[in-house]
């Protein structure tokens, strides 16, 4: 789940609009090369050149194949691809949010890449990132970068003060109290994001839905109970009070990174801005744990990442072409390339050789990934988090309780899953 895209928006429209060729490039010609269009939603800064860099290798090694490159914000890319498709006017391939997937492939806008040399080393991924670029049955996407959220911290903060990686949220508040008093830092500055709230509900053994049984859950004890706990971590010694401003993210972020908060909870997208930052010139300073456990005893963080997916749309020239792509953007090799330049996690396991888990950001990150619980397969359940934004943040700001916020999120994921019971 990338939040920062350094692209602006209009510079973006215009390549959007000159780029979205459905596989059918007027460029293109009968005995010349195909030119496949890769919408990128990667951080345009830190990323993309390394992306970009690969294209080269990718058309030297297919003489008859071209890229064209286009870099999307991350934020736009969901609505534009959506409209572009709809149009029979979407790229070749997609850097598609893991969470994107289910809906797409259930309007028919990503191509099946079972059995096809987009997916030829299919063994190699982890399982449950493969699970979470299928749907009904089929696998829509390759696993590109995968994520999951941690409690990120200053380990010379916490050894200043005494204390040690919490295990659960109670002994995080005990930490953050401690670090207060020894330190004169806040402990932990949480999110009212409902992205980075799913982490209280995975510890209580519940979710926003539950779509075996067909039934909205995000009002039911268990999840008030989840929510109880992160509300709860607004206030308090050393738990820094909740910034419900436009621009919480970057603020949480700067904190962090410039040592004036100890612990924060975040994904690896950020390794590489965690290391500008004044605390972190000794990368080994960064601890990452796994996000603390709930009152169910485990601790649970939503599995995120990027798959890449092929558009249903372009003529079967165009997805041959854009099928070895993402077979050449995903092996090891380019997996490899791709962790080192970036920070970024591979998701096949021979692509985590000894000089990318020489990273500490890198390594720290693969531990924790055994926490991490791969999204429901549902096509609404990305959509269900945009009600849930707005309602945690009331609830944080101390405009509406808890109750009343989630009564209203629950009336609100009704409309969305209209056959789900409450």
């Amino acid at each position: 789940m990338r939040r920062g895209i350094a692209a602006t928006a209009l510079v973006a429209s215009f390549a959007l609009a000159a780029t979205a060729c459905g596989g059918s490039d007027s460029g293109d010609k009968a005995d010349g090369p195909v030119t496949i269009t890769w919408w990128d939603t990667s951080n345009a800064t830190n990323e993309a050149p390394t992306y970009q860099a690969l294209i080269k290798d990718f058309e030297a090694a297919n003489k008859g194949i071209k890229v064209k490159y286009v870099n999307v914000p991350f934020d736009q890319a969901q609505n534009k691809f959506d409209t572009a498709a709809g149009a029979s006017g979407a790229p070749d391939v997609l850097r598609s949010d893991v969470g994107w997937t289910p809906a797409f492939a259930k309007k028919g806008y990503f191509l099946p890449l079972d059995g096809t040399e987009a997916l030829a080393d299919q063994a190699k991924f982890k399982p449950n990132l493969i699970k979470q670029a299928q749907y009904d049955g089929k696998t829509y996407g390759v696993p590109f970068v995968t994520d999951t959220l941690a409690l990120v911290y200053n380990k010379q903060l916490f050894e200043k003060a005494g204390v040690e990686a919490p295990k659960t949220w109670d002994d995080l508040k005990a930490a953050a109290a401690t670090i207060k008093s020894k330190t004169g830092v806040d402990g932990y500055w949480g999110s009212t994001a409902a992205y980075y709230a799913q982490t209280f509900l995975y510890g209580e053994g519940a979710d926003t839905v539950d779509a075996a049984a067909k039934k909205i859950t995000v009002n039911s004890d268990a999840a008030k109970k989840g929510y109880g706990t992160w509300l709860s971590l607004f206030s308090g010694k050393g738990l820094h009070k909740a910034d419900t401003t436009a621009d919480a993210y970057a603020h949480i972020q700067d904190a962090f990174v410039n040592g004036k908060v100890a612990a924060i909870i975040q994904g690896p997208w950020e390794i590489t801005n965690f290391y500008k930052g004044t605390a972190f010139k000794d990368k080994n300073n960064l601890g990452i744990a796994t996000v603390p456990a709930g009152s169910s005893g485990k601790a649970g963080a939503p599995t995120g990442g990027h798959n890449l997916s092929v558009y249903a749309g372009s003529d079967s020239a165009h997805q041959k072409a854009a099928e070895k792509f993402v077979g050449f953007m995903t092996s090891a090799k380019s997996q490899t390339q791709i962790a080192l330049k970036n920070s970024t996690l591979p998701t096949r396991d021979d692509a985590y050789t000894a000089e990318v888990k020489a990273d500490p950001g890198i390594a720290g990150y693969q531990t924790v990934l055994s926490s991490a619980q791969p999204r429901v397969a549902l096509p609404e359940y990305s959509s269900l988090l945009t009600p849930l934004d707005t309602e945690l943040l009331k609830i944080a700001g101390g405009k509406e309780s808890l109750d009343k916020g989630l009564s209203n999120a629950e009336t609100a994921l009704a409309k969305l899953v209209p056959d789900f019971s409450k």
